[in-house]
Parts: C-alpha cells; sequence; structure tokens
C-alpha cells in the first residue's frame, strides 16, 4: 500500500488505510525539515489517529515521533490541539495506553504540561471571582519528591496560575494515578466516584475538592 505524503492538500484520513506499523514508520521517518511539513495541521493528525487501533507501544511510539517532531521546530505541538481533539485521543486511549505513556518521562511530562497549561485557559472567570485557594496535585508514578509529579493550582482574581513549585498553603491536595487524572479532565469519571473508590485521596477541604472541576469549562469526548 502507498504511503501518503505530507504536502499542501494532503488528506491526512488517509492515516487510517495504514497499518499501525505503516503509520509509525512514515512518522518517524519525517525529519522537521522536511518540505511540505509546515502543511501538517496537528488537529488533522489527531483526528486521522484513533488509539484504539494500536497496542500501547506503537501508540508510544506514534506520540513519541509527533513529539520530536515538535521538538525540532515542526508546527505540531500539542498547545495546538483544539480541546476536543485533544479531549478524545485522550478518552479514546486506554488505561494500559495511559499507563504506558506515562512510563515515559518526556512524554508524560509533555502531556502533563499541556494539560494543566489547558486547565489554565479554561477556568471559568466568571464562576469563580470570589474563589481565593490554592490546590496541589500529586500524580503517582512520577519522578518527584515520594515518587510523584506536583503541580500547583493558585485560584485568586478570577484566574487560575499553575506552578511546578509548591508556593502556597493548600486548600486541598488531591493525589490521583495517571490514568485517573486524564478521565478527570475530559469529564470521563467524577472526582467523588474516583474518591468513593479509593483510587482519589484528598487532604484538606473535601467539599471544595468535590466541586473543583466544575470551575473549568473542559471538553468531554
Amino acid at each position: 500500500m502507498a504511503e501518503p505524503t505530507f504536502g499542501i492538500g494532503s488528506d491526512l484520513s488517509s492515516l487510517g488505510e495504514l497499518e499501525p506499523g505503516q503509520v509509525i514508520t512514515l512518522l518517524e521517518g519525517l525529519d522537521p525539515g522536511d518540505e511540505g511539513i509546515a502543511d501538517v495541521d496537528i488537529n488533522d493528525l489527531a483526528e486521522a489517529l484513533d488509539p484504539t487501533r494500536f497496542s500501547n507501544t506503537e501508540f508510544v511510539r506514534v506520540l513519541s515521533a509527533i513529539n520530536t517532531l515538535a521538538d525540532g521546530g515542526a508546527d505540531l505541538d500539542l498547545s495546538k490541539m483544539d480541546p476536543d481533539n485533544f479531549a478524545r485521543l485522550i478518552s479514546r486511549a486506554s488505561k494500559e495506553h495511559i499507563n504506558a505513556i506515562v512510563n515515559e518521562p518526556r512524554l508524560r511530562q509533555r502531556i502533563f504540561d499541556e494539560i494543566f497549561s489547558r486547565m489554565r485557559r479554561h477556568y471559568r472567570s466568571e464562576r469563580a471571582r470570589s474563589i481565593n485557594a490554592v490546590v496541589h496535585w500529586r500524580i503517582s508514578g512520577g519522578s518527584g519528591e515520594g515518587g510523584y509529579d506536583r503541580y500547583e493550582s493558585v485560584l485568586a482574581d478570577g484566574e487560575c496560575r499553575v506552578n511546578r513549585e509548591m508556593t502556597g498553603k493548600p486548600r486541598a491536595t488531591i493525589t490521583v494515578g495517571p490514568a485517573d487524572f486524564m478521565r478527570i479532565i475530559t469529564r470521563n469519571v467524577a472526582p467523588p466516584v474516583l474518591f468513593m473508590t479509593g483510587k482519589l485521596r484528598v487532604r484538606g477541604d473535601l467539599a471544595f475538592a468535590a466541586g473543583l472541576m466544575n470551575l473549568f469549562d473542559l471538553p468531554s469526548a
């Protein structure tokens, strides 16, 4: 089967006609400086990829190849992916897919950094002008202190600021696994459900933590 080329007018839906191994070979064979790579839209690429077609290892290689192209200067950064496409890609990935992704340090950091950046952009200021609170997030399986990736959300003055350093006293500290965290931010599970099943732990204001995601206009898929 002939491989599609990336150029002006390329129909990326043809990626769906390729076997997973062919998709990987195609993406890994691209160079950020290739002529026509600028015509590739990250959203078209996301729409053409169905995580359910790939094994865990294959899906990691696909995302790693896209990440490498973006690092090399190609206009394929996750930050330019539409919220609905980002949510669809994450929600269609299985728990095993996500666990494989987060075992790759570069992919893990890129994806979590992007998720928290999107939380900042999707903060519902009109609902939260009276809220002043700090939330500490601990995502298990990380490389930080205690084996967690840590993020801080500072909610104040109708804005959400995100830090990697813990700078304030938290109103709530939320501990959760990476796969369940991604299910939360794509609205595929409610935090109280995870709390009741022991998959999410909260230290601090339980009522505040239970309604926290209502302060964000996050897409679902």
